[in-house]
């Protein structure tokens, strides 16, 4: 599994899932469970959807 999202990216995927999951804590609509899936995609660097639509947002590596 490579990794295939960025820094700003991750901070964005991140924020969204941790918000999304306390909305859902304090009492919010069910739905706002999906923040799981943005928290795990950027706390592991890598999002399934990217190589299907064949975008990557993470930097490119020089040697």
């Amino acid at each position: 599994m490579k990794s295939n999202v960025g820094g700003i990216d991750k901070i964005l995927r991140i924020g969204a899932g941790v918000g999304l999951l306390s909305w859902a804590a304090l009492g919010g609509p069910a739905w706002a469970w999906i923040g799981v899936v943005p928290l795990a995609t950027g706390a592991l660097g890598f999002c399934p959807l990217y190589p299907l639509i064949g975008l990557n947002t993470c930097p490119l590596k020089k040697d």
